[in-house]
């Protein structure tokens, strides 16, 4: 026996929904920063404005929304003009959002609400750049945004969208049916230093909830 599209969607969906319903989101994890090989460091290194990129989930109403933060940081690791790169139903509606559960709806591959917000943010890893590894990185992005026009929660969702940026820069990814917050935290554990990466412990309590997705 053979299924149509719908059915397989189904499918994935239901173990989506059964994986995002036996966990739940965490208080913010600190906030990791490291090479592009994966090495430690820290802001204090740092004697000059440098790029980077971030791969960055946040709390939402639902089970939350990942993407990446990108730009250059000064010598205090504070980012100037960042940009957003993420997948998302295109509409702030509901509708479209549940819609996209079981067929593909139209995306949007920018900034959505709470994106920049540290209330929001639940997990991070901000990995450091030459201009080389930045340049070719920031070129595949575009190429990805230019391309991306729909959002599937079961086949194509926000993590598939930031997996694709993760290994063309050479990492390993964890599935794409995780919680915004595990994608994060496992895609960090996998591509860095079991350990002695720098925290920023933050903000330790917070309401974990957003306006969009």
């Amino acid at each position: 026996m053979t299924l149509g599209r719908g059915g397989l969607s189904l499918i994935i969906l239901l173990v989506f929904a059964l994986s995002s319903c036996q966990t739940e989101d965490k208080s913010p994890q600190p906030r990791f920063t490291s090479n592009s090989r994966g090495l430690a460091t820290t802001p204090v290194q740092n004697t000059s404005n440098q790029h980077f990129i971030e791969f960055r989930s946040r709390y939402a109403l639902t089970y939350g929304h990942t993407y990446v933060v990108f730009g250059t940081e000064d010598k205090d690791g504070r980012m100037i003009n960042p940009e957003v790169a993420g997948l998302a139903p295109a509409s702030p509606d509901a509708a479209p959002y549940v819609i996209g559960h079981f067929v593909p709806v139209p995306a949007t591959t920018g900034p959505t609400d709470g994106d920049l917000e540290e209330q929001y943010r639940s997990a991070s890893w901000r990995v450091l750049l030459t201009d080389v590894e930045y340049d070719n990185v920031v070129a595949f992005i575009r190429k990805q945004q230019a391309t991306s026009h729909l959002w599937d929660a079961s086949l194509y969702n926000c993590n598939a969208f930031v997996g694709d940026i993760a290994r063309h820069m050479g990492y390993k990814t964890p599935a794409i049916w995780l919680r915004p917050q595990q994608f994060i935290t496992q895609l960090r554990e996998m591509n860095t230093e079991s350990n002695g990466l720098p925290q920023d412990v933050g903000a330790s309590s917070i309401a974990h909830a957003s306006p969009r997705a």
